[in-house]
């Protein structure tokens, strides 16, 4: 078994910063998506800023990011600096999301106001 998220997303998707590691357990995608599904904020967050920090791509796809963003939102979503921070994200592939990733600017700008 993987010891974390981020060990298991490397294990199943690579990593443009480092090596893989060599590793005997099987990899499917499902496994990994209910493992991040439950995961808490602090281990999906770990898990995105290792392995592709802000504003650099890495190999996780697009679709994992963008659900990994929101289920951190979900459980952290008075957050600004993290709604900027997944805005930036979903810019970097818009134009799909550009109206989500305003959306989420302007949420963080109303939370600072107060």
């Amino acid at each position: 078994m993987h010891r974390t998220l981020t060990e298991h997303a490397r294990c199943l998707y690579g990593d443009e910063f480092r090596p893989t590691p060599e590793c005997d357990e099987p990899h499917h995608e499902h496994h990994f998506v209910q493992e991040l599904t439950f995961a808490d904020a602090e281990s999906i967050m770990a898990m995105i800023h290792e392995l592709c920090p802000p504003p650099v791509n890495g190999y996780l796809p697009v679709w994992v990011r963008n659900l990994a963003y929101r289920l951190v939102l979900l459980q952290r979503p008075d957050e600004p600096a993290l709604m900027r921070e997944a805005a930036m994200s979903l810019g970097l592939f818009g134009p799909d999301w550009d109206d989500i990733a305003d959306d989420l600017m302007r949420r963080a700008d109303a939370l600072e106001a107060g």
